[in-house]
């Protein structure tokens, strides 16, 4: 991860890793194949631990009774995962090298946000089952969450840097997502 993030993908070869890692080039091919199955199960792996535990926690928020609270910090979370150095850096790559590598841009997305978003949605049903959310369709009022919450922070870190805001504003970006949020889609 050290090379790719430091060189790229196109910048970083075979012999680089074997020589980082204090192997020889025939150890990494006996566990990887070629580069691009490499980075591919650094991508994904990152991406497993990042968002895995975010995910498990909206079987809990699905019963919650304070919506409003365990929503907004629901969403502090959200914004912080995705605004893990390591998570922007490799989104970037995946991003920059998605001609070269459709296949892992698009097992990205499918990873990552789309996983996310049905995560969200299947809770959102839940709570609107529940009589706390009104809501037409749960896959849009997921992805209206999701930009609420990330929006400006993430669009902004992917082209100005890791950490272009200090982490009062970020929660203050959280909580208002969850108020417009609340606004069109709460119960009252």
């Amino acid at each position: 991860m050290t090379l790719f993030l430091r060189h790229g993908y196109l910048g970083t070869s075979m012999d680089q890793i074997a020589a980082l890692a204090a192997v020889s080039k025939p150890t990494v091919y006996k566990f990887f194949p070629d580069k691009e199955q490499l980075f591919t199960e650094i991508v994904l792996g990152t991406l497993d631990r990042a968002g895995d535990p975010f995910r498990a926690e909206l079987s809990s928020l699905a019963e919650t009774d304070r919506l409003a609270t365990d929503l907004q910090q629901l969403a502090r979370r959200y914004l912080a995962t995705v605004m893990q150095p390591p998570v922007l850096q490799l989104r970037r790559l995946v991003i920059g090298a998605s001609h070269q590598l459709p296949g892992l841009a698009r097992a990205y997305y499918e990873s990552a946000p789309e996983q996310t978003m049905r995560a969200l949605a299947g809770c959102f049903e839940q709570l609107a089952g529940r009589g706390l959310l009104q809501l037409a369709d749960a896959h849009v009022a997921a992805s209206h969450f999701a930009f609420l919450v990330l929006g400006r922070a993430l669009d902004k870190s992917l082209f100005c840097g890791d950490r272009p805001f200090p982490d009062a504003e970020l929660t203050a970006q959280a909580d208002a997502g969850v108020s417009a949020f609340l606004a069109a889609y709460g119960r009252g």
